[in-house]
């Protein structure tokens, strides 16, 4: 088992930034992948970016967020990180970290991760 919790979210104006972090307990946390997830009202849940397992060596991105966002961990510290630059209103989301073991090219499928944490609220005002 992985407990996952979600913190940084809050309020921010558009062009602004922010970093949320994702805190595990459990397993050994550098034997999973780490993805970030969110989910905006009314929409499906959507894939941000992911980091490989291990060192971490591997990120993927969104085509929404390339460029603007950047997904780090710290193994030492059981943490991972994700930087919002530039902010967007369509940034506003609940955002959620999920660990898994994801198939070779499944890494932007919510179905691959076993381990969810509860979210925190991104709201970005224009």
């Amino acid at each position: 088992q992985v407990q996952l919790v979600e913190s940084g979210g809050g309020l921010v104006q558009a062009g602004g930034s922010l970093r949320l972090s994702c805190a595990a307990s459990g397993h050994t946390f550098s034997n999973y992948a780490v993805g970030w997830f969110r989910q905006a009202p009314g929409k499906e849940r959507e894939f941000v970016a992911q980091i490989s397992r291990g060192s971490g060596s591997t990120t993927y991105y969104a085509d929404s967020v390339k460029g603007r966002f950047t997904i780090s961990r710290d193994n030492a510290k059981n943490t991972v990180s994700l930087q919002m630059n530039n902010l967007k209103p369509e940034d506003t989301a609940v955002y959620y970290c999920a660990a898994g073991v994801p198939y070779s090219g499944s890494y932007y499928r919510d179905t691959s991760y076993a381990y969810w944490g509860q979210g925190t609220q991104l709201t970005v005002s224009s």
